[in-house]
C-alpha cells in the first residue's frame, strides 16, 4: 500500500521479508511491497537512524552530481509482516526495527564491478565519486570495498551508511567543525586516478548549490532525526544543522581538498 509523505519520498507497507543480504554488517534485507521488492536497511542495526540519514542525504548530492544511484523508499514495517527469516539474532533486529525503514530499488542482475572495468571508469566519474566521499567523509569506497555495483549498462554508486560521521557526536560540533573535519583521501580507491580533481573541485561544488542542500535535507523524515535530539532541539533545528554543516563545508577554499593539493605539491617539487 502507497501511503503518503511529506519528505517527497514514497512509502510502502512491507508484506514479506524474503532473505538476509550478505551484504554489509547490519544486515540489510530484501523487502516484497506492493510495488516490487526492495533492497532495505533496518532502523534497529547496530548504526541505528544516523545510517539511514547518510543514505539520504548523500544519494541526493550524488543524484544532483549526476551519479547513478539506486532511488529511495521508505519501507513500513509492522508485526503483522510476513518473515520467512527464523533466526533468534535476526528477529531481535526485526522487532527492533518496526516502524520506518529505508528501502532502495532492487538492481536486477547487479553485481560488484571488476578490476578492469574500475581502471576503465572515466576521469568525469572518479573525480565526482572522490570528491563526493570526500565532502561527506565517507571512508567506506576503498580498493577493498569499492561499494560500485554495475546493472543495465551503468556504474551504480551504493552504500554510504558510513558518511557524515560528525552526527555521532552532535555535542561536540562547533562553529568550525566543518573546515576542521579531516579526511584520509589516501585511503579512498580513487586517490590516484583523480588527476584532474582540481579542475573538477570547482565544477561539482558549484552544482551543490544552497537550494540543493535544501531540497535533500527536507527529504530526511522526522522518525529518522528524532532518535538524535537533545530536548533542548526540534526535529528542523537538527535538519537544518546538516545543511548547515555542509555548506560550511563546501565553502572554498575546501578543507578537504588539502590532502590532494599536498600531494600535487609534493610531485611537482620532485
Amino acid at each position: 500500500m502507497l501511503t503518503s509523505t511529506t519528505t517527497g519520498i514514497p512509502t510502502y507497507t512491507a508484506r514479506r521479508i524474503v532473505s538476509v543480504s550478505q551484504r554489509g554488517s547490519s544486515r540489510p534485507v530484501i523487502i516484497e511491497t506492493d510495488a516490487g521488492y526492495f533492497f532495505t536497511k533496518l532502523r534497529g542495526a547496530a548504526q541505528g537512524t544516523p545510517a539511514l540519514v547518510a543514505e539520504i542525504i548523500v544519494a541526493g548530492l550524488a543524484e544532483a552530481l549526476d551519479l547513478w544511484i539506486p532511488s529511495r523508499v521508505l519501507i513500513d514495517i509492522t508485526p503483522t509482516c510476513q518473515c520467512d527469516i527464523h533466526e533468534d539474532e535476526f528477529m531481535d533486529l526485526l522487532g527492533a526495527s518496526y516502524g520506518i525503514n529505508l528501502g532502495f530499488q532492487y538492481l536486477h542482475q547487479a553485481r560488484d564491478i571488476c578490476a578492469d572495468e574500475i581502471a576503465a571508469l572515466s576521469e568525469q566519474f572518479v573525480c565526482t565519486v572522490l570528491w563526493l566521499d570526500a565532502l561527506v567523509m565517507n571512508v567506506d569506497r576503498t580498493i577493498w570495498n569499492p561499494n560500485l555495483m554495475r546493472s543495465h549498462s551503468h556504474v551504480w554508486v551504493i552504500d554510504h551508511g558510513a558518511a557524515l560521521p560528525f552526527q555521532y557526536r552532535w555535542s561536540t560540533v562547533v562553529e568550525d567543525s566543518p573546515r576542521q573535519s579531516k579526511y584520509p583521501m589516501e585511503r579512498h580507491i580513487f586517490w590516484h586516478r583523480a588527476n584532474q580533481l582540481d579542475v573538477w573541485d570547482t565544477r561539482l561544488a558549484a552544482m551543490l548549490s544552497r537550494s540543493v542542500l535544501q531540497s535533500v535535507i527536507c527529504q530526511i523524515p522526522d522518525c529518522f532525526l528524532q532518535p538524535l535530539l537533545s530536548s533542548a532541539l526540534t526535529v528542523e533545528r537538527r535538519r537544518q544543522a546538516y545543511g548547515a554543516f555542509l555548506w560550511k563545508r563546501l565553502k572554498s577554499p575546501r578543507p578537504f581538498m588539502d590532502p590532494w593539493f599536498n600531494q600535487k605539491q609534493k610531485s611537482s617539487d620532485c
